[in-house]
């Protein structure tokens, strides 16, 4: 397939793109690079750097390309920031979105394969989170994740579009040969900021609470490795048919908490790391993981990291060989 990815040059992105490439798939990238990195994309892949918003350059690029899919990873994802940048978020998350369908309508392109979130979720009344649950997002972040899923499964009923909404945990870990990882600035995410503590970058690790009612007090979650994601968006879009919107919650199914973290990323990296503890974070739930067996059954993905030392593992050779990123930086 002919395949356009947008925001292939970001961290679950760029990963996405190997993997499409790796199976044969001919694949065209467009992203802004806002934070993406021009040295993530595969080379056997197209870069188009571009905009969502830019409506001309988006048409221009869909009308060259004979495309039977799209990938779509370009999203913001600060949770705390869309708390207080909301209009952003919806702006470049849901509105760029709708046009990105709009042009993949004009465009007959009727498949397409969606990187939402559990954020979806908010607060779950319980764990392991099924897909069945009340979707009750409690940021904008969520909001917008929830917003473009629905212009999706309406596009199905409407005009026969073929879509996959893809509710992933913790993204984490790095590919396998440590040529691509993750870089964030600002890093929010768990595992790189623990690693970074190893390598010396930062002094300690804060813990956001330690009265949750979990075994050791820190808060759960299920931490899936990006080339598991990759995977599974691939899967995803290869089995996808038009005018069928399906969802999937996309974990391991176990959780990890803040404290066992931390103690595992001293044993791969053989380095203390320092933590001290902090006030609980607003909206923080206790506990996050998932139930997979629907994404398992239903499209024959199965995790090959379900443990938490080789996901960090990849992670560490990553960061411990590239401690400042991709060597051009951002864009």
């Amino acid at each position: 397939m002919r395949i356009f990815v947008t925001g292939g040059a970001g961290y679950v992105g760029c990963h996405g793109v190997r993997g499409l490439c790796e199976a044969g798939h001919e694949v065209v990238v467009f992203d802004n690079l806002s934070s993406g990195h021009r040295e993530a994309v595969d080379p056997r892949a197209e870069l188009i750097v571009g905009d969502l918003a830019d409506t001309a350059l988006l048409d221009q690029a869909m009308a060259a390309g004979s495309f039977d899919a799209v990938m779509h990873f370009a999203a913001f994802l600060d949770v705390n920031e869309s708390v207080h940048e909301p209009l952003r978020y919806y702006r470049n998350n849901v509105a760029n979105s709708v046009t990105l369908l709009e042009r993949m309508k004009a465009h007959e392109i009727r498949k397409m394969v969606f990187s939402s979130s559990c954020a979806t979720y908010g607060l779950p009344a319980a764990v392991p989170i099924t897909e069945d649950m009340p979707l009750a997002p409690i940021s904008p972040y969520g909001r917008t994740k929830v917003a473009i899923e629905w212009a999706m499964r309406d596009s199905a009923a409407a005009w026969g579009l073929g879509a996959t909404a893809l509710r992933y945990f913790n993204a984490a870990g790095a590919a396998a040969d440590a040529t691509l990882g993750e870089v964030h600035d600002p890093e929010t995410h768990l595992v790189p900021l623990v690693l970074a503590v190893a390598l010396r970058r930062r002094e300690e690790i804060k813990i956001f609470g330690l009265d949750y009612p979990t075994t050791d007090g820190s808060c759960v979650r299920d931490y899936v490795h990006v080339e598991d994601l990759a995977a599974v968006h691939r899967i995803a879009l290869e089995t996808q048919v038009e005018g069928a919107f399906r969802c999937y919650n996309v974990g391991t199914g176990v959780g990890v908490s803040v404290k066992e973290v931390i103690e595992m990323a001293r044993a791969v990296t053989g380095h203390d790391i320092p933590s001290s503890p902090a006030p609980r974070r607003e909206g923080d739930p206790a506990e996050l993981y998932a139930d997979p067996t629907k994404v398992i059954s239903e499209l024959g993905w199965q995790p090959q990291y379900t443990d938490i030392r080789g996901t960090i593992e990849t992670a560490w050779n990553w960061h411990r060989t590239h401690p400042d990123g991709f060597a051009g930086g951002a864009g």
